[in-house]
């Protein structure tokens, strides 16, 4: 017996106790001494009552609440098979005859429940009116569930049995086939746009595709999108417990198994959600993370991949009662000693270590190999810009080579270079690099410095962008961004507008954005647009730039343009 049980006498707990010796037949909601047993204690405790009763008409779990609400035990994480129910029927009182609660229709379609019933309290502790609920198949538009009219306790003819088969049966039809056969985890994606946190970034239209995309990167199915502006983000549940609730519903209507959240979630807020439902939550950054995790094909791209994924998840690790998290020496110090927690927490914290430590070692021996290259002096050109903007399809047409390009986000984690001849016995280095990403946290980029160590070496670099992407403005100053925060906020640059083929003619050669910087229109896949590009390379390098060897003077314009 479970939930507001302070303040009864022993008797009514014995009383709330015999419940479990009652039954009820199958096709019943509730045979009448169970609802008059539950009605009599509910009118001498003031209190609502209820049962959880099993397809077979037992008892399974008895709870109580208070005069408006009820307390409900723990379920775990464990839900109800797909397209079938819980197998079990809410029954409980309500002191005012009151219909269905939103609470009630909430927990409801939250748990799965068979069905939800509420048992009206006459002045004298008898029956009343019966309310009942179902849950319905998901349809555009529509509630997910049904309430049924109400009527007197002795005078409902209602057979469960025959009303939870056909509901099963309806809902295994409107589940698609190929939905039941696909493997990949099921989504509902929350996105939430803080005006008080937005100062001109992108629009929840372009937040919402780029998630989508992620989503399909990571090979996520998108059951349904869920989006909310707030004036700012609520401390606890980010879009307001109410949302929440509503986002639940939505999730178990679509079968989704997951909820992944734009923007990025508080530790607290991460621990809020996933207490408060059984369905996996994540936010955009671990998606990116675990993007990188399938991504990653080097030894030091999947140890950088590791520690990102410690770094994030480390201050996450949370157990419900951290009262004796910690004991220490001494008085009252004598006993368990570390929990599994403090375990986990202190494993992590040697896991990096350790990765640092091999992170550094990795990062010598590619040290190693670029001074290598300043001997040959050859100047070193990277390719940067936003993930999926073309750069592998650029370095393939520049160099004929054959470096996994995909329509992809960070379809590269690992750096690749390749050489490059000019005419007049000119050769330089370029390098393809990971693709950027808006709302990058610090940590992530720091884990991944060494895979941009190529950009520290470079001379120049390529800001490729998708100048077919309605946002890529957003994206060249997120780009630009992270250049800046990383320290290479003065290495001079050429603007490369990429994907022009995708623009109407008029519109393939500009006006473009950041004119003070020298910029250039070209599709990856086709060779003959590059050459104004390699022109521009060129100029830049050995005429404006008067390469002579490992120092390159820079170019005329400065990053004030971009400020």
């Amino acid at each position: 017996m479970t939930g507001n049980v302070s303040g009864l006498k022993p008797s009514e707990i014995k009383t709330l106790e015999r419940l479990y010796r009652r039954r009820a037949l199958p096709e019943e909601v509730a045979s009448a001494e169970l609802a008059t047993q539950l009605c009599e204690i509910s009118r001498e405790t003031a209190r609502q009552v209820g049962v959880l009763v099993s397809r077979k008409g037992e008892v399974e779990h008895v709870f109580v609440g208070d005069a408006s609400k009820l307390m409900l035990p723990e379920f775990g994480r464990l839900r109800a098979g797909r397209g079938r129910f819980r197998g079990l029927r809410l029954v409980h009182t309500h002191l005012r005859n009151e219909p269905l609660t939103r609470d009630d229709l909430v927990d409801l379609a939250l748990l799965r429940l068979d069905l939800v019933a509420a048992v009206g309290v006459t002045h004298d502790g008898r029956p009343a009116d019966l309310h009942v609920a179902h849950l319905l198949p998901p349809s555009p538009g529509q509630q997910p569930w049904r309430i049924l009219p109400s009527a007197p306790f002795y005078r409902t003819e209602l057979d469960c049995v025959g009303l939870i088969e056909a509901l099963e049966e309806e809902f295994d039809r409107s589940s698609p086939a190929n939905v039941a056969n696909d493997t990949r985890e099921r989504a509902l994606l929350v996105v939430a746009e803080i005006r008080k946190n937005r100062t001109g970034g992108a629009s929840m239209t372009s937040r919402l595709e780029e998630l989508q995309e992620l989503c399909r990167t990571a090979n996520v199915r998108v059951m349904a999108v869920e989006e909310q502006r707030r004036a700012e983000a609520d401390p606890k549940y980010l879009v307001g417990r109410g949302k929440l609730e509503d986002i639940l519903v939505r999730a178990m209507q679509v079968d989704a198994n997951v909820l992944i959240f734009d923007p990025e979630l508080s530790p607290g807020q991460a621990h809020a959600i996933a207490d408060f439902t059984d369905i996996k939550v994540i936010d955009r950054t671990m998606l990116i993370l675990d993007i990188f995790a399938q991504r990653a094909r080097s030894r030091d791209g999947k140890l950088q991949v590791e520690l990102a994924q410690l770094k994030y998840r480390l201050p996450r690790l949370q157990e419900k009662n951290t009262m004796m998290s910690r004991l220490t020496g001494g008085i009252g110090g004598r006993g368990p000693g570390e929990t599994k927690l403090e375990e986990n927490r202190r494993r992590a914290r040697e896991r990096i270590t350790q990765l640092e430590r091999e992170i550094e070692r990795y990062g010598r021996q590619r040290a190693g190999r670029r001074a290598q290259r300043t001997e040959r002096r050859l100047p070193i050109v990277a390719i940067v810009g936003y993930t999926n903007a073309g750069k592998s399809t650029l370095l393939n047409t520049l160099t004929r080579s054959d470096v996994l390009a995909e329509d992809k986000l960070f379809a590269t984690l690992d750096p690749t270079t390749r050489r490059l001849r000019f005419p007049r016995e000119r050769e330089l280095i370029i390098a393809d690099t990971v693709g950027f990403i808006r709302d990058l946290p610090q940590d992530l980029a720091q884990a991944f410095r060494a895979t941009l160590e190529e950009l520290s070496d470079a001379d120049l670099f390529i800001h490729l962008v998708d100048a077919a992407d309605p946002d890529y403005e957003q994206q060249i100053a997120a780009v630009e961004r992270i250049l800046a925060d990383l320290g290479f906020a003065t290495t001079p640059r050429l603007l490369a507008m990429n994907k022009i083929d995708r623009l109407p003619w008029e519109s393939r050669q500009g006006p473009w954005p950041r004119a003070t910087l020298p910029t250039v229109s070209l599709s990856a896949k086709d060779a003959a647009t590059t050459q104004p590009l390699l022109d521009e390379v060129e100029h830049a390098l050995w005429i404006e730039g008067r390469w002579k060897g490992p120092t390159l003077v820079p170019l005329q314009e400065t990053d004030e343009a971009w400020n």
